[in-house]
């Protein structure tokens, strides 16, 4: 498809027929991202709010169709990436955002650790060092004035406002952790998410953070009394690491919770949608 006869599709998006629009409509979304700018450039020169929001309606289209096929393109190759998962669901809600400021920030805050990380340090100081990096310094804290916002799940607007939710502070912290090779993992407990140290990967964790309270260490016992008042038993998938498809399935779940409770119910649905990919590879 050229120039001309792109344009030429466009110009008859204020069509008043309904099967020609929807004709249109289909075409363009069938074309993909490339017609993204091309859309951008009538949206600009249109005063008509009718063929405005039709443009709105088929770029969000367009870009959903994208988000599903990298999703499901992240569950196939690319599940060690957690941040990279991250961003593509951050994407659902800010798809012109640069996504080099997320890698840039998480870049930084590894750097700051860095500087300050010794060899000789045990696990119970690399803890500290993170937490006061992370938490003192940054400034990173759970959202508890605002427990079930979306913005909790997204990993760029946690970044700007410095607040989020067990998950996504657990995400970060395990992140940075992990680039700097202090073996901290998710763990999928039940109501609320936390990570722990893992020194070896064929034992239990040395102990649990509580990150969503500034990196509270817990005991083994502290996770058993948590699920003892659940009524769950101690189950290996409430107490070991989870797999980076859990945690971000876990994101969407608190993503269609927020959206539901909100009355947002395309944007519920559109989540659901992902989630559905992600179960896929169950």
């Amino acid at each position: 498809m050229n120039d001309l006869k792109l344009k030429a599709l466009i110009s008859l998006i204020d069509d008043p027929d309904k099967e020609i629009f929807e004709h249109v409509e289909q075409s363009l979304i069938n074309w993909g991202p490339e017609v993204i700018p091309y859309l951008e450039d009538f949206w600009k020169s249109s005063f008509d709010p009718l063929s405005q929001s039709r443009i709105e309606n088929i770029i969000h289209n367009i870009q959903f169709d994208q988000l599903l096929t990298d999703i499901q393109l992240w569950a196939i190759h690319k599940q060690q990436d957690l941040l990279d998962g991250l961003i593509i669901i951050n994407r659902y809600q800010y798809p012109n955002l640069d996504e080099t400021a997320i890698h840039l920030q998480i870049g930084e805050l590894r750097r700051t650790v860095w500087m300050e990380l010794m060899y000789e340090m045990s696990p119970f100081e690399k803890i500290k060092l993170l937490n006061n990096i992370l938490f003192k310094e940054f400034g990173l804290s759970g959202n508890t004035s605002d427990y079930h916002t979306p913005q909790n799940s997204y990993i760029s607007s946690v970044l700007e406002s410095k607040k989020g939710n067990p998950i996504s502070l657990s995400c970060i912290y395990s992140i940075i952790a992990q680039k700097l090779d202090i073996p901290i993992y998710g763990i999928n407990l039940p109501k609320h998410f936390i990570a722990a140290y893992v020194e070896n990967i064929d034992q239990s964790p040395l102990f649990y953070i509580n990150v969503f309270n500034k990196g509270q260490i817990m005991k083994h016992e502290d996770i058993y009394s948590f699920l003892n008042q659940l009524n769950l038993p101690h189950e290996q998938k409430y107490t070991e690491p989870c797999r980076n498809l859990d945690i971000l399935k876990r994101v969407l779940r608190n993503l269609i919770t927020a959206y539901n409770n909100l009355g947002e119910t395309v944007k519920k649905d559109e989540i659901s949608l992902l989630l559905k990919v992600l179960n896929e590879f169950d």
